[in-house]
């Protein structure tokens, strides 16, 4: 086996970038094969009444599309993790407590990516515009969050880094702490979901965010983890921005939310997912606000439309100019986030 110290400082750069470049490359060229695939089983996009009514004109674009970006990152983590532990020693798939937080992440990522491709399934192949039924989709997000966050907790991983207090272990409460952080941003995540490039430029930013925060804090394979997301977004992105060639469906969407949250938990920082993630959650924030102000008015409406994307496309904004402002805003709340981790 070859030593350790072969692939330290530098050469462990090395290793990442060309992850993510292979990530990239891998996801890129899927899509050639993929997505005439997806349109040849007639998996298109149905486009809902409600929604914009000039998005009628991307009906039958094909769906599922973050299996490009699934395919092309897991297949590019398992080898270069594989080649790690084998090759390297060193460890990024097993610890000396068990699974380590990197592999226990993509896995629970993989089965938010599970329960997103019931859901496309259901409506390209069944015809229902609204797939799985929200109590049945959080029900199973909930139970791939309890196993996640059982299994963490079982390895010892239950430290956390608060801004302004410093590290606490959570102990016992870091389950439902877990649960309820991955089920809110699987579900912001889905609600970013919705314009041409918008939630493939958001995630990459946020991606590379966690790139950046593992190199400096030394956690190898969290850097390889955010490598493959941010390498495969922007493989993702080549089919994806306006006009899209393809959807991410809930399978990419699922699957991002999930490897993003394992990618801040493993980092010890959750809590830096509110300005990372500051466009997931104005997104969530603009349906839940939308329905209760729906409810309390008796029908009348706050936004145009929500998620909060959908408000600005009605209101004269491209598609183009949404993905463009949301994305300066995300860099915008990673610089914060960034500046937290220094408090």
């Amino acid at each position: 086996m070859i030593s350790l110290a072969i692939l330290t400082g530098s050469s462990r750069m090395v290793v990442i970038a060309a992850t993510a470049v292979a990530s990239f490359l891998i996801t890129a060229l899927l899509g050639f094969v993929l997505i005439p695939w997806l349109k040849k089983l007639k998996f298109g996009q149905t486009i809902r009444d409600i929604g914009p009514s000039w998005h009628k004109k991307k009906q039958g674009t094909p769906t599922m599309g973050g299996l490009l970006f699934i395919i092309g990152g897991t297949v590019t983590l398992i080898a270069v993790a594989l080649a790690c532990e084998l090759i390297f020693d060193i460890p990024v798939i097993f610890g000396a407590s068990g699974i380590s937080p990197m592999a226990a992440g993509t896995i629970m990522a993989l089965g938010c990516a599970a329960i997103g491709f019931a859901d496309d399934y259901i409506k390209v192949a069944k015809k229902r515009n609204l797939g799985l039924t929200a109590p049945q989709k959080m029900f199973a997000q909930l139970l791939v969050a309890l196993a996640y966050a059982v299994t963490m907790y079982s390895t010892g991983a239950t430290m956390i880094e608060i801004p302004w207090i410093g590290t606490v272990d959570f102990g016992i409460w870091f389950i439902p702490f877990c649960i309820v952080v991955i089920a809110a941003v699987t579900n912001a995540v889905n609600f970013a979901d919705g314009v041409d490039g918008l939630c493939g430029m958001v995630s990459f930013v946020v991606a590379l965010f966690f790139l950046i925060l593992a190199g400096v804090g030394g956690f190898f394979a969290e850097g390889l983890q955010s490598a493959v997301l941010a390498g495969g977004m922007a493989g993702f992105l080549v089919w994806n921005l306006h006009p899209a060639r393809v959807f991410m469906g809930d399978t990419g969407s699922l699957f991002i939310g999930g490897m993003i949250t394992a990618m801040a938990f493993g980092l010890r920082q959750p809590f830096l997912l509110l300005p990372a993630g500051i466009i997931y959650v104005v997104e969530m924030l603009s349906v839940i606000i939308q329905v209760l102000y729906f409810k309390a008015t008796g029908g009348k409406r706050l936004f145009k439309m929500s998620p909060i994307h959908h408000h600005f496309e009605m209101s004269g904004w491209s598609e183009m100019k949404i993905v463009t402002i949301f994305t300066v805003t995300t860099v915008i709340g990673c610089t914060v986030a960034w500046l937290l981790t220094m408090v």
